[in-house]
């Protein structure tokens, strides 16, 4: 697959679509919109795709069990979670529909328990069963619990090879992918959007179309990107979550998740495609971007380091569901940043897909929040995302 590292151009390329980001929805959003016949350019920051939260997360496809009832986190989970199933059996991507396992450590979870088998049907996930602590003991005899949700229809992917394959269908489609490239600013020529693209050679771009995907940044780049009329912008929270490996194999062949917890879904074990066992993410906020940074600033530090301190607050965590965890059974192994819209102590927000009908820029689509479901929903954001397009 071709990557190309830089445009050498001084004067304003036309192009008919931009999606700036290449992590797996903004491949996930360049193929799409390439296979429905657009000349599209990929602008990436980094030197790679797929650098940022896109590898540095769970890999797990989620069924789609907690989100409200018609949100789009539910909406889109629960049609992604169909598509990206069909779309790795296509390809031969790896992944293992392994199951999950939300289990209740105490009298008083039940009936948080019960509330999430309720959210779940109304979600239209119609094969999860609340199970009892033998059943569930059955299933997985190192668990404690008194009581367990199945959710056989959660799985895990290899997120890598997800994205290779979205790649190669957006270039085989004529896409391209451009890398060391961040946007430093936009503004109007016309009818089209013209970003001013930093890197090795900057360059101006004026595009028909653009789909802001950037991630970590999307809000940041969000404020930059022209907008006819007067939206308030959710402000950017970045929420580290850190990760720490098992030693050894891990007795467990599902997914346990505990009960959510404020700002995620609790330290959990999920499982690696050789079985390798990993608990993670806590939630740990760090400090908020500046809303007058650059929109997408470039060798700006993120704190990607787990600290070992934590590893006897995730023991005690693991220990709830799992009371045989061996001493220095773990190590620390990897952290990824969220990309919410709230802080801490606020609701948890819904994915907010920006477009002309709220900013009244025709051709701009902002990706806002997308944090978890959106690998599981990748494909159904993109689907939406070139639907708009369309209708706009």
């Amino acid at each position: 697959m071709s990557q190309v590292t830089h445009i050498r151009d001084e004067e304003t390329e036309t192009v008919d679509c931009v999606v700036i980001g290449a992590g797996v929805v903004g491949l996930a959003c360049a193929r799409a919109m390439a296979l429905a016949g657009h000349q599209v350019l990929i602008l990436e920051a980094a030197g790679a795709f797929g650098t940022g939260a896109s590898s540095r997360n769970s890999e797990v496809i989620h069924a789609g069990l907690y989100y409200p009832a018609g949100s789009l986190k539910a909406q889109l989970c629960v049609r992604g979670r169909h598509l990206l199933y069909e779309y790795c059996r296509e390809r031969g991507i790896a992944h293992r529909q392994c199951g999950k396992l939300v289990v209740a450590t105490g009298e008083a979870q039940r009936a948080a328990l019960e509330d999430i088998h309720a959210q779940a049907l109304a979600n239209g996930v119609d094969d999860v069963r609340l199970i009892e602590a033998a059943e569930a003991r059955s299933m997985e005899p190192a668990l404690a619990c008194v009581a367990a949700l199945h959710s056989p229809s959660t799985g895990i992917v290899d997120s890598h090879g997800l994205m290779l394959n979205l790649l190669g269908d957006a270039e085989n489609a004529g896409a391209m992918l451009v890398l060391q490239t961040p946007v430093t600013g936009a503004d109007h020529a016309g009818a089209r959007i013209v970003l001013h693209c930093g890197g090795d050679t900057p360059m101006r771009l004026a595009a028909t179309t653009v789909i802001n995907a950037a991630g970590l940044f999307s809000t940041l780049l969000a404020a930059h990107l022209p907008r006819l009329q007067s939206v308030v912008l959710p402000s950017p929270h970045f929420a580290k979550g850190n990760y720490f490996s098992l030693n050894g194999r891990s007795p467990f062949s599902h997914l346990i998740y505990p009960v959510p917890e404020p700002g995620g879904l609790g330290v959990h074990l999920t499982l690696d495609l050789q079985g390798r066992g990993r608990f993670g993410p806590d939630v740990e906020w760090l400090d908020d971007p500046a809303s007058d940074a650059s929109p997408q600033p470039v060798g700006v530090p993120l704190d990607y380091v787990v600290n070992p301190a934590r590893m006897k607050d995730f023991e005690t965590e693991i220990r709830r569901y799992w009371p045989d965890l061996p001493t220095d059974a773990l190590s620390p192994d990897y952290a990824g940043i969220r990309a919410k819209i709230v802080g801490p102590g606020e609701p948890a927000a819904d994915f907010v897909i920006e477009d002309e009908t709220l900013h009244g820029t025709p051709g701009l689509v902002n990706l806002l929040g997308i944090e978890s479901p959106g690998l599981t929903a990748s494909l159904a954001i993109a689907e939406v995302v070139a639907a708009r397009l369309r209708r706009d």
